[in-house]
C-alpha cells in the first residue's frame, strides 16, 4: 500500500489533516451526484494537473465505489478532449499499477 501523501503534514499538524479529511468526506459524500462520479471528476482534474499519484489514488477510490475501468476510460476521454494529449500519458502512469 502506498504511503499516505500527507504523512509529513500529519506529523507536524494533525489538526490540519483532520480538517482536510472532514472536507474530503463532505465533498465526496453521495448527493445529487454519487460519490463514484465525484471521484471520477477529481481523477480527471488530477490527470489535467499532471498528478500521477492523485490519478492512481482517486481511480482506486472510484473502483472501490463500483466504478468500472470503462467508466474511468470514458472520464479520461472527456479530460483528453478538454485538456489535450497529455491526459492519456499522465493517466497511463497513474493507472498502470491498477490495471496490469
Amino acid at each position: 500500500m502506498p504511503e499516505n501523501p500527507l504523512s509529513g503534514t500529519l506529523k507536524i499538524d494533525p489538526e490540519l489533516v483532520e480538517h482536510m479529511k472532514a472536507t474530503d468526506d463532505w465533498a465526496f459524500a453521495d448527493g445529487a451526484l454519487p460519490k463514484k462520479t465525484k471521484l471520477l471528476i477529481a481523477m480527471v482534474f488530477d490527470a489535467a494537473d499532471g498528478a500521477v499519484g492523485g490519478v492512481r489514488g482517486l481511480a482506486q477510490r472510484a473502483l472501490n465505489q463500483g466504478a468500472t475501468k470503462e467508466e474511468i476510460g470514458e472520464a479520461l476521454r472527456v479530460a483528453y478532449l478538454m485538456k489535450g494529449a497529455g491526459i492519456p500519458y499522465i493517466a497511463s502512469q497513474g493507472l498502470k499499477e491498477l490495471f496490469l
